[in-house]
């Protein structure tokens, strides 16, 4: 079965469960892979304002996060394959990031990887 077949399986809330059988944690976001994706750029630095007046909606959308809040390269080839979004206890972000290739079955309701927890990327 293919990365997308498999990716195509998977719904939030499933549990997430590492190769050496550690409960990961839940799958909080699921995308399917895109190979026209567009690279994510880094933010650029932005000059304030002369008006300290700014707005609160303007506030939030300038601190918003794109999904994946990875680096750059890894945020393209994760939005190029495909990924999963899992909220875990066991990062100090609370949640990392499930490349498709590393989803090794989706069985009774869970979704087994091929690696072990500490070798996917947290969020950042």
């Amino acid at each position: 079965m293919n990365q997308q077949t498999t990716i195509s399986r998977i719904t939030t809330g499933m549990p997430v469960i590492d190769a050496a059988g550690t409960e990961v944690g839940t799958v909080d976001l699921v995308q399917r892979g895109d190979p026209n994706a567009v690279t994510v750029q880094a933010p650029t630095a932005q000059v304030p304002s002369a008006d300290p007046g700014s707005s609160l909606d303007e506030l939030i959308e300038s601190t918003a996060v794109e999904e994946p809040d990875v680096p750059a390269d890894l945020a393209a080839r994760l939005l190029h394959g495909g990924y999963l979004k899992v909220t875990t206890e066991l990062t100090r972000t609370g949640a990392v990031y499930v490349p498709a290739e590393r989803i090794a079955t989706v069985t009774d309701g869970r979704v087994r990887l091929d690696v072990p927890v500490g070798d996917l990327p947290p969020e950042e």
